[in-house]
């Protein structure tokens, strides 16, 4: 059983979702299309990397990436929730890193394959505590510094899909859980990461998490 800290407290995980091409920058940088419905991906429950624990790169690719994101908790369950309910089924949120083997997701991509390899390994979705809101803030702010030099800022009024979009369109296609995780998708600037480099994550200007890559 996998577990996230919200509020102090052990919450066990139920499935990972991963929104792409949340940001229209990052899809550009990407050379990607801008999205008409969320994008959405899994990530199995043994990618799930804590604050404190080393990043561990695989040694089958030469170029993982970091993508920095708003990740948010899900509380209370449902189906086909109304977006004008969506937020009161968050109980926390926090900050993470969806780390992509870009080199592999791009061999995927041409080939028309899933990117589960690209996306699904150990350690791949780096995860801070999560804190509750109330009342819940109109938009967050957030930022990745790598050996001390900003790498990603990113402001969720910039989100294509927002939050509450995000919420009621997972619950119509799959139905959500309490302890469902949603990466909300990455802003401009992802890009490399090497051995030793330690990565600094801010959340509405206060500390949020630090990993280091071993």
């Amino acid at each position: 059983m996998r577990t996230v800290v919200l509020n102090g407290r052990d919450v066990p995980v139920s499935t990972i979702f991963c929104i792409g091409r949340n940001y229209a920058a990052h899809a550009k940088e990407l050379g990607n299309a801008v999205e008409e419905e969320p994008l959405v991906f899994l990530k199995p429950l043994s990618a799930l990397l804590p604050e404190g624990e080393p990043i561990r790169l695989p040694d089958w690719s030469a170029d993982i990436h970091h993508e920095a994101e708003l990740v948010v908790l899900i509380g209370r369950g449902g189906r086909d929730i109304p977006e004008s309910e969506a937020l009161g089924h968050i109980a926390g949120v926090g900050i993470g890193l969806d780390l992509t083997a870009r080199d592999i997701q791009s061999e995927l991509k041409k080939k028309g394959h899933p990117w589960t390899k690209a996306k699904g390994f150990p350690g791949a979705a780096c995860v801070s505590g999560f804190a509750s809101c109330e009342p819940f803030p109109d938009a967050f702010s957030f930022s990745l510094s790598v050996n001390g030099q900003l790498r990603q800022s990113g402001d969720t009024r910039l989100m294509l899909f927002p939050l509450e979009v995000i919420i009621a369109h997972l619950s119509r296609l799959y139905g959500l859980q309490e302890g469902d995780v949603i990466y909300t998708g990455t802003p401009e600037g992802v890009g490399p990461l090497r051995s030793g480099d330690t990565l600094t994550l801010t959340l509405d200007g206060h500390p949020g998490a630090e990993w280091k890559v071993a």
